[in-house]
C-alpha cells in the first residue's frame, strides 16, 4: 500500500512540474511573437499628389521619395500617385492649389509664387533681395518664417508638411552683361504674373513683360524679349540658355515649394499616421532641396561650356540693386502685413 502511495505521489509530482513548465512556455511565447514597433492601422489607399514640375525634375524626385518613405512606414497601406506637370489641373497651376483646397487632390508641390497669385502674403518669401544664400534660407523656412506661412495655409485649408527649394531666380538676356541696375534700364524682362515683381522690375529702369513661360524659349529666340529670370533647374530643364547670351548670378529673389496636403485629409488620419506624414515630408524635402543645390553648380558650369557668359555678382554689386528696389518694401507692407515682414527680415 506505501508502494502504491509513493508512486501516486511520484506521479503528481511529476504532472505538476510539466504543467508548470508549459504554463511557463505559454506565458513567454507571445512576448517573443510580438512585434518591436506596429505601423498605425489605417485603411489601404492610393491618394493624389500634383507636381508642378516635370517628372525629371528635383521636385518630382522629392515627392517620389516622400511617397517612398509614407509606403514604408504605413507597410504599404498608403500608396502616393504622382501626377507630374500639373497633370490633375490641366497645366494651370492656380487651379492645382484650388483642387488642393477643396479635396479633389490631397498633396502638391507648388512654389510659394504660385501661392501669392492667389493671396499676396506668400510673396514674401520672394522680396527682392531679402534672402542672401540658402543656410539663411534654410534658418527662416525652418523656423519662425515657415510656422507663419503654416499658419496663413490652414487659413486655405491647406496643412503644410514641408518646404523644399525652387531656388534663387537669376537673370539672363541676350543685351549685355548686367552688374548695375543701370545695365538692365529698358530691357524687355519676362516674369512671372504677379503684381510684386512687375513693381520690382520697374524700379529698375526694365519693362516687365508677363506671358505664359511655354512661350517664353521662341520669344526669346525670335527676340521679342530680351531676357528673362527663373532658377538654374528651370532655365536649363527649358533649354533657355540655348538661346541667351548672359547670366547674371543675383540671388536677388529665393523660391520655395510648399508640400502641402488637404487639412480634411489630414485630419483624417490618426495621430500616429499624421506624425508618419510630417516626418516623412520633413525627410523629403530636404532631400529635395539637396538635390537642387547639387545640380545649380552643374548646370552653371554647363552654361558657361555651352558659351553662355556668366558674371556672379559681389554683396556690393547686390546692395546697389537691393537700394534700389527699396520702394517695393514700401508699397507691399500694407499688404503682406508689417509683422509677416518682420519675421522674415529678423530672422536673418
Amino acid at each position: 500500500m506505501k508502494k502504491i502511495l509513493s508512486l501516486i505521489m511520484v506521479a503528481a509530482l511529476v504532472l505538476s512540474i510539466g504543467l508548470t513548465g508549459c504554463s511557463q512556455k505559454t506565458a513567454e511565447k507571445p512576448a517573443a511573437e510580438t512585434p518591436a514597433a506596429q505601423a498605425p492601422a489605417v485603411e489601404k489607399q492610393t491618394l493624389k499628389m500634383s507636381v508642378t514640375a516635370s517628372d525629371t525634375s528635383t521636385w518630382a524626385k522629392g515627392a517620389a521619395k516622400f511617397a517612398e518613405i509614407v509606403a514604408e512606414k504605413t507597410n504599404g497601406q498608403i500608396e502616393i500617385k504622382i501626377y507630374p506637370n500639373d497633370q490633375l489641373s490641366g497645366g494651370n497651376q492656380s487651379k492645382g492649389i484650388e483642387m488642393l483646397m477643396s479635396g479633389s487632390t490631397d498633396f502638391t508641390f507648388h512654389s510659394n509664387i504660385i501661392y501669392s497669385v492667389m493671396d499676396e502674403r506668400f510673396g514674401v518669401v520672394s522680396l527682392p533681395f531679402l534672402i542672401p544664400d540658402v543656410e539663411t534660407a534654410d534658418k527662416i523656412i525652418d523656423g519662425a518664417g515657415g510656422e507663419a506661412l503654416n499658419k496663413i495655409l490652414l487659413e486655405k485649408n491647406i496643412v503644410g508638411l514641408g518646404y523644399g527649394q525652387n531656388g534663387f531666380r537669376q537673370l539672363t538676356n541676350n543685351v549685355r552683361p548686367v552688374e548695375t541696375p543701370a545695365d538692365i534700364a529698358g530691357m524687355k524682362i519676362r516674369i512671372p504674373g504677379i503684381k510684386m515683381f512687375i513693381s520690382l522690375f520697374k524700379a529698375l529702369g526694365a519693362d516687365p513683360i508677363t506671358m505664359n513661360f511655354g512661350e517664353v524659349f521662341t520669344a526669346l529666340q525670335q527676340g521679342t524679349i530680351d531676357g528673362q529670370e527663373n532658377p538654374l533647374d528651370t532655365i536649363a530643364s527649358s533649354k533657355i540658355n540655348e538661346v541667351q547670351k548672359y547670366m547674371t548670378v543675383w540671388n536677388y529673389s529665393y523660391d520655395v515649394i510648399i508640400l502641402g496636403m488637404n487639412k480634411d485629409k489630414f485630419e483624417s488620419f490618426d495621430p500616429a499616421t499624421q506624425q508618419i506624414l510630417q516626418d516623412a515630408a520633413k525627410e523629403a524635402c530636404l532631400y529635395q532641396r539637396q538635390i537642387t543645390r547639387e545640380l545649380d553648380a552643374v548646370h552653371t558650369k554647363n552654361f558657361i561650356d555651352g558659351g553662355v557668359k556668366v558674371n556672379e555678382l559681389t554683396p556690393e554689386q547686390m546692395g546697389v540693386f537691393r537700394d534700389k528696389v527699396q520702394s517695393v518694401y514700401t508699397e507691399y507692407e500694407p499688404i503682406m502685413g508689417k509683422e509677416l515682414m518682420d519675421i522674415f527680415r529678423q530672422a536673418k
